[in-house]
């Protein structure tokens, strides 16, 4: 069995050595693995380019790893985010696309042959594990991270919060999952609390008016603060993440792990999360450890549910031929032509959008265009940046480029971008015939995914009744009239076609 271990180990670090052309270094354990997953942040870190504030943590595990400039995720928001990471599969594949569904009398079981990740690796001999990461917790508490999967799963696929109760020698799959620009919460008086915080913690908070804000925000006092705030939080995860970097020092654990930092989608600001734009969808990544190149930088497409087989590769095993994720640094590795991202239900907020982005092309398709470009939704429009954004438009204080991209009755059901130069995605060409030849192979590549990857249609109205009854209950106090509200309002919309 000794000798076993050591050729999986050795066959482990040749893989890893020959992906990467990494000079040989010893392996005297079989690798730890620790993701970082961060809730509502976009790449807004020193390592990619953000002046404002120093994230030295993130910047330092870039420095000594792999960070790559085009990572997407598949979903821009949380659960099927969520859901798609932890299988290496499309949210739409698996039947977990509609957000914080199956909770009602339809549950959601998933394909007969998928497993969540943690189950892999608990069968191959990991401690798998899902919280803070920063040490302390009872050994076998149960007191998980956010999971937020849109399907039925085995809580036993996770031995506890922490890695700490692990065996002697043991090597562990850690989650560590922070609320990262959640903690600004929905404004107001959170976000003022979290300056406050910030300017105990580091010296001063972020300055409002140093803020640069996307081009089709108004400079208002509101959101300005909030995405401030937003700053702050990008400084609190950085911080956090230097003492779970801090602790695998302290407990010799370094060397042999291999240490993975993304987002689970961009800022939940009115065009970021929830949309398939680059302020929804584009995150950063980084991944450091045993046989990973020291200091590159990666400018091809990768997406996050590519972390499943990645992190099967780190542990010798074979990545699953069901899985639709790639490992990254495998021998032979041939980048993308093309990533794909899909956004549908958001709470009781009906929609259907699809997504296929090239190195040089972004294509997005609106199954619903008849409905207003900022639908309603009672979690956004609970946002103080929303009502404010609300107000200045019925007043007539909106400017032309906001009102068109943020305010416009309908859309138009195909957008496309040269995002490489288009950074916000302000000029859509899809009607310049002088694009007309990408246009139509970005509409065919994205037909031709959705039929290899089985895109689901429409949501079955049985579903949607009975997620929406759940989802009622859920709410509280005066969101609730707010979310029947909008419910009646996408029945009425639906009914009429739209």
């Amino acid at each position: 069995m000794r000798r076993r271990s050591l050729v999986l180990l050795c066959a482990v670090w040749v893989h890893l050595a020959a992906a990467t052309g990494a000079d040989p270094a010893p392996i005297v354990h079989r690798p730890n693995i620790l993701w970082f997953v961060v809730d509502d942040m976009s790449a807004d870190f020193g390592c990619y380019g953000a002046t404002l504030i120093a994230t030295p943590h993130v910047d330092r595990l870039a420095a000594a790893g792999t960070r790559f400039r085009h990572a997407f995720v598949t979903a821009p928001v949380c659960s099927p985010c969520r859901s798609a990471l932890i299988t290496g599969m499309y949210q739409t594949t698996i039947g977990a696309h509609h957000h914080r569904s199956g909770r009602g009398v339809l549950a959601i079981d998933l394909p007969a042959a998928v497993r969540p990740l943690p189950a892999i690796l608990r069968e191959a001999g990991y401690w798998t594990c899902i919280g803070e990461g920063l040490g302390g917790e009872n050994p076998g508490a149960k007191r998980l991270g956010k999971t937020d999967y849109n399907f039925r799963w085995d809580p036993s696929i996770y031995d506890g919060a922490d890695w700490a109760g692990r065996a002697a020698g043991q090597p562990f799959f850690m989650q560590v999952t922070l609320p990262g620009g959640k903690l600004r919460g929905q404004g107001g008086e959170s976000t003022t609390r979290l300056m406050a915080r910030a300017k105990e913690r580091f010296g001063a908070a972020v300055e409002p008016a140093a803020v640069t804000l996307p081009p089709y925000y108004p400079r208002d006092p509101v959101l300005l603060a909030d995405w401030a705030a937003y700053l702050d939080a990008v400084r609190f995860t950085d911080d956090h993440v230097g003492q779970v970097l801090a602790r695998l020092e302290r407990e010799g654990l370094a060397a042999d792990t291999v240490v993975v930092f993304m987002t689970d989608h961009g800022i939940s600001h009115a065009r970021g999360k929830q949309f398939l734009y680059d302020e929804g969808t584009h995150v950063p990544l980084v991944v450091r450890g045993p046989g990973i190149p020291r200091g590159v930088v990666r400018d091809d497409l990768v997406e996050h549910i590519d972390l499943a087989a990645l992190s099967l590769a780190v542990a010798g095993l074979p990545v699953p031929a069901w899985m639709q994720g790639r490992d990254l640094f495998a021998v032979g590795y041939q980048p993308r032509a093309a990533v794909f991202a899909a956004r549908d239900r958001c709470d009781e907020t009906l929609d259907r959008i699809r997504s296929v982005r090239t190195p040089t092309h972004l294509y997005i398709r609106n199954f619903f265009p008849r409905r207003p470009a900022l639908q309603p939704n009672a979690y956004k429009d609970d946002k103080a940046i929303v009502q404010r954004l609300r107000a200045l438009h019925a007043a007539g204080g909106i400017d032309p480029l906001a009102e068109r991209l943020l305010f416009a009755p309908e859309r138009p059901m195909e957008e496309l971008y040269a995002w490489p130069t288009d950074r916000f995605q302000l000029e859509n060409l899809a009607a310049d015939p002088a694009h007309a030849a990408v246009l139509a192979e970005m509409r065919t590549r994205l037909a031709d995914w959705q039929a290899a990857t089985t895109d689901p249609g429409p949501e079955p109205e049985a579903m949607v009744d009975s997620d929406m009854a759940v989802y009622l209950e859920e709410s509280r106090g005066a969101k609730r009239p707010e979310v029947e509200r909008n419910i009646a309002l996408m029945k009425e919309w639906a009914a009429a076609g739209r």
